[in-house]
């Protein structure tokens, strides 16, 4: 899996490195069970600071996308990655809600915000940026 971090862009490299991994678990780059490196090791590879990685897998351990075991590792979710709850859900919606308002703002149309979020369901599931 390739991991491209933007040093100039306004989202943390925690969250970007993050961001790149659910990416790659959604075009199957990642399976359940699938190793991903040590901090240690991923730091280096990435050349990073071992904090930036190591607050990027307790993230996706909080959202339930991996499991750290100590001594064993990282893996993707063994068992799979559950379909969203309806909390889940209701937080994504929020998360949505002021962008999509901002695009209202902006004058674009429902069916433009539409398109434009099926391009980007395309996009990642064909890993173009």
């Amino acid at each position: 899996m390739f991991i491209e971090i933007q040093t100039n862009s306004s989202v943390p490299i925690y969250l970007q490195l993050a961001q790149q991994i659910i990416e790659g678990i959604v075009r199957g780059d990642l399976k359940p069970g699938d190793s991903l490196p040590s901090v240690r090791a991923f730091a280096a590879d990435l050349g990073m600071n071992m904090h930036t990685v190591n607050k990027a897998y307790h993230y996706l351990e909080e959202k339930e996308f991996i499991q750290i075991v100590a001594k064993s590792g990282v893996i993707i979710q063994p068992n799979g990655i559950p379909k969203a709850s309806e909390e889940e859900k209701q937080q994504l919606a929020e998360q949505l809600r002021p962008l999509i308002a901002e695009g209202m703002v902006l004058k674009l149309s429902e069916d433009e915000m539409v398109d434009m979020l099926c391009n980007l369901v395309r996009d990642i599931k064909e890993g173009k940026q």
